[in-house]
């Protein structure tokens, strides 16, 4: 069944970046919505060729990749899946030094660029990076009240019923292990690597303490720490570092852990309704998350870090650029309040803009330059 479009956000960049750079590369996890944004952006130019990489018939017709090129110079190519096919990097590179023009190249991957190193230095200085998560609570429309029980991937969200939605995602999950990384060169067992997914989940939103989770699975920090990077290179989950000001003040240094999709999260803790969510443990986290995720998509090119001081002074996200500092605390319920933790970290950081983002119908001040307010509303005031 072939779902209706629905626009994503960071559209007009991608179109905007077409017309100043040779190359544009849209990354993001399997599923997320990158072919259908890429086909899209294809079918309004009558120039643009389709290739497929996943397709054996179109990596066919890169057996010779710069005789091909070389042929269609004068199109905008997209390369979906451009992972599969990691020796073409330096084609495009000679391509595009060649004959320099904007809108050469419209690559995709299901990858980080740490990951895929041969886009990062090959062609630095000829590419524009964009990262496509999937729906934001902005993007979702009718669809919004299911988008924190279910999660943003396309398939998922707009699934006919609970169950396809539930169903989805658990093959998802299964396809991600026992294709997707191989087809990466992961060559750890698809069970092993559940194992440990499955234990992030359960310490979603807590800090990460590597010692801990290699002794339950019974293996080394620095394996650890591979698999860390592995799921944080595919955008399966986010490592958020502290902000380490320099204050004098004893600071938490360990990152916090979190699964960047609550619909992932909550197939891996076997949540299967918004009713399961409610009653469960891991809801407040879970929120935590998904605010975390919208706000750091909204506030692209800011740094993002949590704050946690031995005096017990916290904020759940603090979004930095420039001068100008944000302070977001996430609260899942319909009467949020604070606590003198709250407060004491913004007098330590000096923040003077600050939201606690809550599933509320209507925003309202709290005093002190602070805001309650829901996911939405805080994505489109504070972006202003």
């Amino acid at each position: 069944m072939q779902t209706r479009y629905v626009p994503r956000a960071i559209e007009p960049e991608i179109r905007a970046a077409l017309a100043r750079a040779p190359a544009v590369a849209i990354l993001g996890p399997r599923q997320c919505g990158k072919s259908t944004l890429a086909r899209r952006i294809a079918a309004a130019r009558r120039d643009a060729l389709y290739l497929d990489l996943e397709r054996p018939s179109d990596r066919a017709r890169l057996a010779e990749p710069e005789l091909f090129l070389e042929r269609h110079a004068g199109r905008l190519v997209c390369l979906d899946e451009i992972q599969r096919l990691p020796e073409i990097f330096a084609v495009l590179r000679s391509l595009i030094d060649a004959r320099r023009r904007p809108g050469r190249f419209l690559i995709l991957g299901s990858a980080s660029r740490e990951l895929l190193r041969q886009s990062s230095e090959s062609l630095a200085g000829r590419i524009a990076h964009f990262e496509l998560t999937p729906f934001r609570a902005d993007e979702a429309g009718r669809a919004a009240g299911r988008l924190w029980p279910r999660g943003g991937f396309p398939e998922s969200l707009l699934a006919r019923s609970e169950a396809a939605s539930v169903a989805w995602r658990r093959d998802f999950v299964r396809t991600f292990l026992e294709r997707d990384l191989p087809q990466l060169g992961v060559r750890v067992p698809a069970a092993t690597l559940s194992r440990f997914w499955r234990m992030c989940a359960h310490h979603h939103g807590q800090l990460l303490n590597q010692s801990q989770l290699g002794a339950a699975l019974g293996i080394s920090h620095v394996t650890v720490r591979s698999y860390l990077e592995l799921l944080s290179a595919t955008f399966m989950i986010r490592l958020l570092p502290p902000l380490l000001p320099n204050l004098r003040k004893r600071l938490v240094k360990s990152p916090r852990v979190y699964l960047r999709d609550p619909g992932i999260l909550h197939s891996l803790l076997e949540i299967e309704t918004a009713d399961d969510l409610l009653g469960h443990p891991v809801r407040g986290a879970s929120w935590e998350g998904w605010v975390i995720e919208n706000a750091i998509a909204a506030f692209a090119g800011w740094r993002a870090h949590f704050y946690r001081a031995a005096t017990g002074a916290e904020l759940d996200l603090v979004l930095e650029k420039g001068s100008r500092r944000i302070g977001v605390e996430c609260k899942a319920s319909a009467a949020p309040s604070v606590g003198r933790s709250f407060w004491a970290a913004l007098e330590d950081l000096g923040i003077r803009e600050a939201w606690v983002v809550a599933p509320v119908e209507s925003g309202f001040p709290l005093g002190k330059g602070t805001r309650v307010a829901g996911l939405r509303e805080f994505m489109r005031r504070a972006a202003r």
